[in-house]
Parts: C-alpha cells; sequence; structure tokens
C-alpha cells in the first residue's frame, strides 16, 4: 500500500502570488497615484480656494475699472480726482484738520 501524497504546484501558487501582488499595486495606485482618489480631494480644496481667490480678484478689477471710468476724460468725477491728487502730492487745504 503506497500512497501518493501530491504536493500543489508551485506554478499556481506563482500565479497568485503575482495576480495578487498585481491587484494590490493598482489599488494602491488608485488611492495614492497622481490620479487617485486622494489627489482629486486635494485637487477639488485647491479649486475651491482658487475660486475663492478669483472672486475676490474679480472684485479688486470692478473697483479698479470703476475709479479709471471716473477719471477718465468722458466722465471725470473732481472730488476724486481732488482726493487722488492731495494723496498723490501730500498736500491739505488750510482748512481742513488732518486726523492720523
Amino acid at each position: 500500500m503506497t500512497q501518493n501524497f501530491s504536493r500543489p504546484a508551485l506554478g499556481g501558487l506563482v500565479f497568485f502570488a503575482g495576480a495578487i501582488c498585481v491587484g494590490a499595486y493598482f489599488i494602491f495606485a488608485a488611492v495614492q497615484g497622481d490620479y487617485g482618489v486622494f489627489r482629486r480631494a486635494e485637487i477639488m480644496v485647491e479649486t475651491r480656494e482658487l475660486e475663492t481667490e478669483l472672486r475676490a480678484l474679480e472684485i479688486e478689477v470692478s473697483r479698479m475699472e470703476n475709479l479709471t471710468r471716473r477719471l477718465s476724460d468722458n466722465y471725470l468725477d473732481l472730488d476724486l480726482l481732488d482726493e487722488r491728487s492731495r494723496d498723490m502730492l501730500g498736500v491739505i487745504r488750510t482748512d481742513e484738520i488732518v486726523v492720523r
């Protein structure tokens, strides 16, 4: 009575170990990689920050366009012109009081 014990095929174990390693690599890349889930979350946060900065810059541009229009040849705001010229030259009238 001879019993033959067969061992598992080494090729099958190597194949499954390789498949598990490749699968683990792709899962890691899907989560941590350049185009992974975490990078997408970082991009979304950065997008929100940049949109907020864009809105602030658009408001600033709008304000500057308004000031430029008010000092243009077609429409001249004398009060603004007086304010800006005295601010740039550093002069005041004799009847004014400077508060610092």
